[in-house]
């Protein structure tokens, strides 16, 4: 059950966008669907939700072809939009209604939300009124209002403040206890790992990674070393070949070619009886593995 997408292929003339992906999420949870500038993420999405038509290959929920019908779905495109001169209770209410809601539960769905995500205060202004985070957390609770399956968020955090951001990703963290299945396209890639046990990675079109973020990972060595001391350590770290990334007040970030690196690191710093607030052998990031795999793709 869930989410199929086999060999889909989308073109526009002779430029091809998408170019035969496949990618399955067959359990509820947040899934990361990657990809620089132009790579097809957009497009693949809008394929997913039935906005666009596919050339080729199968996207299929839960078994059946998709289509509105079969798919109750919530969307936060990237590109931004809400009617700047409507009142934000009657444009959510109209948007549910279009869902097929009730007015008595779209008025308690509308009420419920605004004040999870502290925005009650505007429910009667018209929208060119609220400040671009604000307006962004009305348009995370249009794509939520009616309860969908499946949810597609295209950077949720754009344009959040710190405390707005963990404002929503509280919410994000509860939809996923309720067995939402949810596809989030970021640049943060702090964000992606927060939250997606399973990812994708476009360029040009074609898939150039994808599967367990965790199992992807572990399949690197090792290439640093996050330390922290009340003593300065660079003398040892240099003495052991190992080169300094950055070092500001006896923070460091150390480069190493493998876990063995780190060990000897550590052996030595006890050596020397120094004081070690922090330390942590560390696999590349999400975002040093997208940069790796975009990179050799270009080649």
């Amino acid at each position: 059950m869930g989410l199929k997408i086999e060999n889909v292929n989308k073109s526009y003339g002779t430029k091809k966008v998408v170019d035969n992906i496949s990618f399955h999420i067959d359990k509820p949870g947040v899934f990361g669907l990657l990809g620089t500038n132009g790579a097809g993420k957009t497009t693949t999405i809008r394929m997913i939700l039935g906005i666009l038509k596919k050339d080729s290959g199968e996207i299929s929920w839960n078994g059946k072809e998709v289509a509105r019908k079969h798919v109750n779905f919530g969307y936060l495109p990237e590109e931004r939009g809400i009617y700047p001169k409507t009142k934000i209770y009657d444009q959510m209410m109209y948007f549910a209604r279009l869902k097929g809601m009730s007015k008595q539960k779209a008025d308690e769905a509308i009420k419920f939300w605004m004040k999870r995500l502290e925005v009650e205060e505007y429910m009667y202004m018209p929208a060119e009124k609220l400040s671009k985070g604000n307006q962004q957390k009305i348009q995370f609770i249009t794509a939520i209002l009616h309860d969908p399956e499946l949810i597609v968020l295209d950077e949720p955090f754009s344009g959040l403040d710190p405390v707005n951001s963990e404002l929503l990703k509280n919410v994000m963290i509860d939809l996923v206890k309720q067995n939402k299945y949810i596809i989030m396209s970021s640049h943060q890639m702090s964000s992606i790992e927060e939250f997606c046990t399973d990812v994708v990675i476009l360029n040009k079109g074609r898939t150039v990674l994808k599967g367990n973020l965790k199992e992807i990972r572990n399949t690197y060595k090792a290439t640093k070393i996050e330390l922290s001391t009340v003593e300065n350590a660079e003398e040892i770290i240099k003495n052991l070949g190992l080169e300094i990334l950055f070092s500001k007040d006896n923070d460091y970030e150390i480069a190493i070619h493998g876990e063995e690196d780190g060990y000897k690191l550590f052996k030595e710093l006890s050596k020397n009886n120094m004081n070690v607030i922090k330390f942590e052998i560390k696999k590349p990031s999400l975002n040093d593995i997208f940069i790796e795999k975009v990179g050799k793709s270009e080649e």
